[in-house]
């Protein structure tokens, strides 16, 4: 498992941050887990992340 900031999972997804904490409360995206003792850093699950864009892409193309 491998924990990514928000700088990289930048370079996984084309969305501001306030569309993926949209996406993320709607259930649609994966969840950021806190890593900061405060809750002021957060990280997200590399694989989980790279498996929502896959499953993006099936459902794209199942479309088309």
């Amino acid at each position: 498992m491998h924990l990514i900031d928000w700088k990289q999972l930048r370079h996984l997804v084309p969305w501001s941050r306030q569309h993926v904490a949209r996406l993320e409360a709607a259930g649609k995206f994966p969840k950021r887990i806190i890593i900061g003792e405060n809750g002021s850093r957060v990280a997200w699950v590399r694989e989980e992340v790279e498996e929502y864009n896959k499953t993006l892409v099936a459902e794209y193309r199942a479309q088309n």
